[in-house]
Order: C-alpha cells, then structure tokens, then sequence
C-alpha cells in the first residue's frame, strides 16, 4: 500500500496541538464537536469566509504542505461543505434570483477543500475528492496506492474531512440515526439502544512508497459492502489470518444495531489481541476511519493505550501491527491493517 510520513488531525480530543488523549473530553449536547484550533497558517481574508468543513481541512492540510510539497491532494469527504450549499440555496430564494454573493457557493462544492489547499500552496498536481459516505476515506486510500504505483517516489497528501452540518444533523436524525435520549459519550458502550453520537473532524497525511522516515505504513485494505453479518465476519477472518495483531481498533459507535458485527469480528483475533474504541472521543462520521489512521499511527509511536480506549487488554507489550474495523450504518464495512516501520 504505502508509507505515512506525516500526519495532522482535529477532532473532539486536543489531537492538533499539545495531544492529550488521556482525559476524555465530555460529550456536548449528545454530540462531539470538533476543537477547533486558531488557524495560524491560514491567510485571515480567506479564513473569515470559511465554512467549518473548509477550515478544519484546509487548517490540517495546510500544517503539512508548509513543511513538504506534494505531488498531489486526494481528500475524502462525505458531506463537504453541505451548510454553505444549503445557505446558498436559501439566498436564492431571499434575494428572488437576484445577486447572490460568490462565497457560500464556491465553498458548497465538495472539492472546494482539496482545491483551496491546492491554491494556497500553489500545488498543481494531481488533486481529487472522493465521495462515497463511509468508505470515502478508504477509496482515497486506494487511488493513492495507484497513482504511487504509476509515479514512484511521488509524495501525496491525503486526508478525510467532515462536519456537524445543523439541517444533515436533523435529517440524520430523523432517518434513526443518532441517539434519541440523552447519554453521555462516557457512557456510549453501555448503551443498548439504536443510534450513536455525531461527530466530525479531519485527518490528514503525507504518504509516499519509501520507508525512510516513515511513522507507519498502511500495509493492507479490504471493503465490503453488505448487510451480511456472517460475510462480513468470514472476511474479516480471513483478513488477519497469519497475521499476528497485537490490537484490534474497533469502529464500534454504542449503536446497538451493528454491535453483532464488531462482536463477531472480535471472536476472529487471538485472546492475546488487545481490543480498543475511538468513537467515543470522535463520535460517527462518513470519514471518522481517517481519524482512526491516525490514532493508529500516534499508538504506534508512543505506545501508549488512553485507558478509556481498552475494551480487552492483551497480553502484547509493545504494538507493531494494528487491525481496523469500521462499519457505516451496517452496510458499508471496511478492514485496515497498519504497521510500524
């Protein structure tokens, strides 16, 4: 697959500056938004016209191209700038087709964010989005592995970004799923009804096909989509046979319609395989699987498993190879496998 070299990320935990994922930041009205930083390196006359999507991608893209030029940008998003779409929408309705200002409308497109990155860094490669809701993320993960395929020694930026839009909240909502009652998200796993807890954030990463100076490596993916729990357990099994996992990072969202298929693919693991959650620090999101490769890749380097992670500790002292499971609404499914160098 290929190489992370460097990564960036915003979510609901201190995760971009000063990474503190030892202290659970609570849950906020049943959902998790995103901390967002000041935005230091984006220019103020484009930041104050920024919708949250654009600038929690450009804020973390931006870290890494200042330091690294790329070959090309690939952003995975599910909902882009969905609140700036729907704003423009309603103008033209307030303003009876009349002038319209520009700005919601050039940033409602979902490859405004890989396209503003792109113009800011003034980087004219190869720059596309992928929108695919919950495997988004992962068919990002598979162009790039192409395009290093056919341009070897090239460095890519890739990433996945999504927000907590108000009127796609409430249409979630009403489709089922999110959480009705009140709950905490200390308290997600304990739940047994329907629904999770909404979150948002962006991840982002340089990768490339050479091991030097490497932090990880994405080593292998695998997507399903399907309902069938008995197909989705039999390829996940399949997936880590001969591999020796010394953790299982688990996509689980205390939504208790799709706990059988995170149980079932805990049974396919070795009881020394210790078992981790991270969606309750960064709540369910089309591209919440771009976060997890990060925290993958930040355990990886330090070591260290925040105790509000552990669902099964193993008996694995150090980890070199880590399993990712995430499941979209039932039907969307994907396995990652990353590794350190």
């Amino acid at each position: 697959m290929f190489y992370i070299h460097q990564s960036s990320c915003i979510s609901h935990q201190p995760t971009f500056t000063g990474v503190d994922l030892q202290n659970l930041q609570p849950s906020v009205n049943n959902q998790l938004p995103a901390i967002e930083p000041k935005y230091i390196n984006i220019p103020l006359g484009q930041l104050r016209r920024m919708g949250r999507a654009l600038r929690m991608g450009v804020g973390t893209g931006i870290t890494l191209l200042e330091k690294h030029k790329a070959d090309g940008i690939l952003i995975a998003t599910s909902n882009g700038g969905i609140e700036d779409s729907i704003t423009f929408l309603n103008q033209i309705v307030d303003y009876n087709e009349g002038r319209l200002t520009p700005t919601h409308f050039v940033q409602s497109t979902f490859n405004a964010i890989a396209g503003l990155l792109g113009m800011i860094t003034h980087n004219t490669g190869y720059n596309a989005t992928h929108v695919h809701r919950g495997l988004a993320f992962e068919n990002v993960a598979l162009d790039v592995t192409m395009l290093l395929r056919e341009n070897p020694g090239h460095i890519y930026l890739i990433g996945g970004v999504d927000e907590i839009s108000v009127r796609n909240y409430r249409m979630e909502a009403m489709a089922g799923w999110y959480k009705k009652e009140p709950i905490s998200n200390t308290e997600l796993y304990a739940s047994e009804t329907e629904g999770a807890l909404p979150g948002e954030g962006a991840a982002m990463f340089l990768v490339s096909n050479n091991a030097e100076s490497a932090t990880a490596k994405l080593a292998d993916l695998k997507l399903l989509h399907t309902a069938d729990e008995n197909l989705v357990a039999n390829q996940f099994a399949e997936f880590v046979r001969d591999r020796e996992i010394d953790l299982l990072l688990s996509g689980e969202s205390g939504d208790s319609r799709f706990k059988r298929y995170y149980t079932r693919c805990e049974q396919a693991v070795s009881e020394n395989t210790a078992i981790a959650r991270y969606k309750h620090f960064t709540g369910e999101f089309q591209t919440a699987s771009a976060l997890a490769l990060w925290f993958s890749c930040w355990l990886l380097q330090n070591q260290t498993l925040p105790e509000h992670c552990i669902k099964r500790s193993g008996s694995k002292t150090a980890f070199n190879r880590i399993a990712l499971y995430n499941n979209y609404q039932g039907v969307q499914h994907s396995f990652m496998l990353v590794e350190s160098v």
